[in-house]
């Protein structure tokens, strides 16, 4: 297939350019930066200098592309420094979420392109209520903190946007490894050295985690595996309380000790921040593992701090569909 890729220079979109073109897939890759356009040639994509949020400019670079399917991959989530300014540091990702999406979903009706994959999230969207894992028909959030209420809103309407259209929705974890956040010099790893993400109450929030290139493998597995207006959790095996990941991330990575504070505290910072750390329910992957005969590298969290602290990123080369042997035995799934 030839591949409309949105969003191609950022950390999915760099995983993701390699394991299409290595399954045989012809991409065609976005970037707003000319300076990024020769990074995409040499991961294998042909560029095309667009801004996702210009509608005449999207429907135009995909009529000339005159792709099989369309990924959208679009983020804009450097920056998140501060915790307690969560919907400011989102505004232009749901804007990319909503207006983006709507524009690629315009062009692929204009030129009779089916599949459109879009990226969703799993890190915290479902009800804080009921068991600790979530499945894709477990209801999300019906009232979220204010500082996530607009982010959740968005992530409602671009998953009711595509599958409406046909396409699927990829809810992905927390992502780690090589060009996220939650790595060497990224934002989150940087909150983590500083002692600025802090375990706050009894760190009761499940948080569910994927690896870059397992996200990306998942992707290529999506592509592969179609069935229209589905929606899957793609995220490890080991859904987690903060108080076990945190602390552990920090001991493997040289950090100091996560900051403890008293949930009355937490709430002072902001209600969004308790949710994030004593309320929220993770994901299983059951239904991705066997629809799109998807298996993470890495399916456990731990494998991959341990390899963060390491120096080797995290990266598993070529993504999923292998399993590694894991640390411990898979939950959650």
């Amino acid at each position: 297939m030839k591949i409309f890729l949105a969003g191609a220079t950022g950390a999915l979109g760099r995983s993701l350019v390699p394991q299409l073109t290595a399954a045989g897939h012809g991409v065609v890759g976005t970037t707003r930066s000319p300076a990024k356009a020769s990074l995409l040639r040499d991961l294998g994509a042909e560029p095309v200098v667009v801004d996702g949020l210009d509608r005449d400019a999207v429907l135009a670079a995909v009529a000339a592309a005159r792709p099989d399917a369309i990924v959208h991959e679009m983020t804009a989530l450097s920056g998140l420094t501060d915790l307690r300014r969560f919907a400011r540091a989102f505004e232009q990702t749901n804007r990319l979420r909503t207006e983006g999406l709507a524009h690629l979903l315009e062009a692929a009706r204009r030129n009779g392109v089916e599949k459109v994959v879009a990226q969703s999230y799993t890190g915290w969207p479902y009800a804080r209520s009921g068991g600790p894992v979530k499945h894709e028909d477990d209801p999300l959030d019906p009232d979220p903190p204010a500082q996530m209420r607009t982010t959740l809103d968005a992530i409602r309407r671009l998953e009711t946007d595509v599958t409406a259209a046909g396409g699927v929705a990829l809810r992905y974890g927390g992502f780690y490894g090589p060009g996220t956040g939650m790595a060497p010099g990224g934002d989150q790893w940087e909150l983590v050295m500083r002692r600025k993400f802090p375990l706050v109450g009894d760190g009761g929030g499940i948080w569910s985690f994927a690896q870059i290139d397992d996200a990306a493998a998942a992707t290529v597995a999506a592509l592969a595996r179609w069935t229209p207006g589905e929606v899957y959790n793609i995220c490890d095996d080991d859904p987690a309380p903060l108080r076990d990941w945190l602390p552990y991330l920090a001991r493997t990575i040289g950090a100091p000790p996560p900051r403890h504070v008293p949930r009355w505290v937490g709430r002072l910072l902001g209600a969004h921040l308790v949710a994030l750390t004593c309320e929220i329910r993770g994901s299983s992957n059951a239904k991705a593992r066997q629809e799109l005969g998807w298996t993470p590298r890495w399916r456990s969290w731990r494998e991959g701090f341990a390899a963060l602290g390491r120096g080797e990123g995290g990266g598993g080369g070529n993504g999923g569909g292998v399993s590694r042997p894991a640390a411990s035995a898979p939950r959650g799934a």
